[in-house]
């Protein structure tokens, strides 16, 4: 009987090392994952600052090009303004179809 339990002991040591360790290498994953996760964000949203800006100063390049054209700035600025307002109803129209890539690519970027 006495063999028995010494032979138990090593092996229930065993068992708590692994525990340990599987612990130990999920709290390395989680870490390895969440800041690759934050690094995307990081950059992503450093590029999509970039485009809004510039977009911005195209749609003003835009505008003041067509208000020379038209003979008013306000003219300019409202053709841009339209042509916005139609792509925002394209957008809105056609939501579904848009809608549904975007969905998969992040949950690609998510699980990759």
């Amino acid at each position: 009987m006495e063999p028995q339990k010494e032979s138990a002991r090593p092996i229930i040591d065993q068992l708590h090392e692994y525990v340990e360790t599987r612990i130990k290498l999920l709290k390395l994953e989680v870490i390895d994952r969440s800041t690759s996760i934050i690094a995307t964000l990081i950059v992503e949203l450093v590029i999509i600052i970039s485009l809004i800006l510039t977009f911005l100063f195209a749609s003003f390049t835009l505008a003041l090009y067509l208000g020379d054209v038209l003979g008013a700035n306000w003219k300019g600025f409202g053709a841009v303004a339209i042509v916005y307002l139609l792509i925002a109803v394209i957008i809105i129209v056609a939501k579904k179809p848009i809608e549904r890539p975007l969905i998969n690519i992040l949950i690609r970027k998510l699980f990759n």
